[in-house]
């Protein structure tokens, strides 16, 4: 944690005259970005980008016209295990964007917001291991872990009882419907979304 911030303190000063230093400044708003990518592999160290999705919550609002989906060109670690998570073939990623064009977009739709998700901190390490080299800075963005914030409403309501964390479970205690298939990147950042917001506005069922 204090290497983190050393880190971003100095990102911040190696920035600070450049095009993304907005990124570095505190964010004061009322929105939070739901992310995810799915991946190649589930060992941060080795996975490669498929596919980011991203929507803006404003309050408690999901913005669905203001998202984020990218496919990206096929990568090279792109297997058939992989394949039986996300269902994205090397077909269904031809013309897709290129790496540094999608981190760019990405970059520029979540700015200096709070970035929120499921098991988040596995998407951020992925993302910063492309993003460093590219742009000079990891993403200083401050993180919501979805499950803590289920986990730490249900322990207020019920401190004995030791909920299920999988993601389809939440979904299914908060009442929230999946999005799309499961394992695409834009329906679970949307059902991400939705959960959060279901947090926010209204008691856990236990």
């Amino acid at each position: 944690m204090v290497l983190k911030t050393i880190r971003s303190a100095t990102d911040k000063w190696t920035q600070k005259d450049g095009e993304y230093a907005y990124v570095f400044e505190p964010y004061d708003g009322d929105e939070v970005v739901a992310l995810d990518c799915e991946m190649t592999d589930l060992d941060p160290q080795k996975a490669e980008l498929v596919s980011i999705g991203a929507v803006k919550i404003k309050g408690t609002q999901v913005l669905t016209s203001q998202k984020l989906d990218i496919k990206l060109q096929k990568p090279d670690s792109l297997t058939g295990e992989s394949i039986k998570i996300h269902r994205i073939r090397g077909v269904d990623l031809r013309g897709g964007e290129i790496l540094a064009d999608a981190l760019q977009q990405l970059l520029e739709f979540v700015g200096n917001r709070p970035i929120m998700g499921y098991y988040i901190s596995y998407d951020i390490a992925v993302l910063n291991r492309f993003i460093r080299p590219r742009f000079g800075f990891s993403l200083p963005n401050k993180t919501i872990e979805l499950s803590n914030c289920y986990l730490d409403k249900v322990k207020r309501a019920n401190p004995e009882l030791q909920p299920d964390l999988h993601f389809e479970k939440i979904a299914e205690k908060l009442d929230v419907p999946m999005v799309g298939q499961r394992h695409t990147a834009l329906g679970d950042a949307i059902t991400t979304a939705l959960m959060y917001v279901r947090l926010l506005n209204d008691d856990v069922p236990t």
